[in-house]
């Protein structure tokens, strides 16, 4: 018997968005679940983003105060899509409250933050789910099986860049994502926590690491009127910049291999440059988002000796519910989509399926651990 599950909705921004969208298409492609979203109220401070989410996202309703979403008695799980600085407010209030939510990442703006989250849901005994989006492509279930399986030997080194440009325009606006205030870490939590996330779930624990960071743009426009994110309008006065524009990390894993992280919003050209690359004994696999339905993979006992691309199929992770053979390429929603599954899976059954918030707070874990090592300029224990 499928059993209906009203969502509510904290902040209706591109995050908000594709949550929408993924509760509106997991039905169609998880029939399975036992569940069936039903989008019930979503929360905004801006009239626009309450207009949206009624007349183009599908919900009954709309408020200004997050509040009521959580307090609606017709919701029963909750996505929270708000900036970092609203985060441990709202995801505390929603496990007191007994809501299972999703959150998106960074969990906060430090790591007291993001333990003080996971405590919440954890005493409370909540379902929770992180958008790790990247390891829900179905092509990283294959990766991983080969990694862990001993496919490509022993692991000696890995590579993982999550490098972007769009802060490349120093006459972008100054938003609160380079505020340490509201938005804490500046690329390490925005774009190094996927790539922490992801290493660890391909390849296994990072144990101790050391850091540099950098700032490449000190000032940008501040920003004029209401709009917020990426589509805030900046001014003529200039406000100075107050975290890193980019990070590079040397780790080494539990299991012996050494790791090299590299991430930047300011690297012009580079759209969504996010890659994974796994050495080993036996053979290399290297993975690049913007081809993510492909996996290249070398090994020494491969007659023709080289790099070979193998297309994402059926058998890899969730592929088979969305497309029926391997070439027909997946999208970014689609994990958004399988992320939702995970979610409501777990709300359905009170079991967690998929990330939690514990594992949010790991990654920010990590990501505190790289912010001391860069100030201390030495190694530091990533537990």
């Amino acid at each position: 018997m499928t059993r209906q599950l009203g969502i509510g909705l904290i902040s209706v921004g591109w995050m908000g968005r594709a949550h929408s969208r993924a509760y509106r298409n997991v039905h169609e492609r998880f029939p399975d679940l036992g569940a069936r979203p039903r989008l019930v109220v979503a929360a905004d401070v801006a009239e626009s983003g309450r207009s949206a989410a009624v007349e183009e996202l599908g919900y009954e309703r709309a408020t200004a105060d997050w509040r009521e979403v959580i307090a609606d008695p017709e919701v029963d799980a909750v996505s929270i899509c708000a900036p970092n600085f609203l985060h441990r407010e709202m995801a505390i209030a929603a496990a007191e409250a007994g809501k299972p939510f999703w959150i998106e990442k960074p969990m906060g703006i430090s790591l007291e933050e993001s333990t003080q989250i996971a405590d919440a849901a954890a005493a409370a005994g909540v379902v929770t789910a992180v958008g790790f989006s990247y390891r829900h492509a179905p092509i990283i279930a294959r990766a991983r099986e080969l990694v862990r399986s001993g496919r490509i030997g022993r692991v000696t080194n890995v590579r993982v860049g999550f490098v972007a440009d769009y802060s490349a325009d120093a006459e972008a606006p100054l938003t609160w994502r380079y505020a340490r205030a509201r938005a804490g870490s500046g690329v390490l939590g925005d774009l190094l926590s996927h790539g922490f996330h992801l290493a660890e779930h391909v390849v296994g624990e990072i144990a101790e690491l050391v850091a540099d960071q950098s700032i490449f743009i000190a000032e940008r426009p501040i920003v004029t009127g209401d709009a917020v994110g990426h589509a805030a309008q900046a001014g003529t006065e200039r406000g100075t910049v107050e975290n890193e524009d980019y990070s590079a990390i040397i780790a080494h894993f539990a299991g012996g291999a050494v790791g090299v992280f590299e991430s930047s919003r300011v690297s012009t050209g580079s759209r969504s440059e996010y890659t994974l690359e796994v050495h080993g004994t036996l053979g290399t696999l290297r993975w690049d988002f913007t081809r993510m339905n492909e996996l290249e993979i070398a090994t020494r006992d491969d007659e023709f000796y080289g790099f070979s691309t193998v297309l994402a199929g059926p058998a890899d992770g969730e592929f088979s519910r969305f497309q029926p053979g391997p070439g027909i390429p997946m999208g970014f929603d689609d994990l958004k989509t399988i992320e939702a599954s995970h979610f409501l899976r777990s709300v359905v059954t009170g079991e967690q399926d998929g990330p939690s918030v514990a594992d949010g707070r790991r990654a920010a874990q990590l990501v505190d651990a790289a912010e001391r090592s860069a100030a201390s300029r030495g190694w530091v224990a990533a537990s």
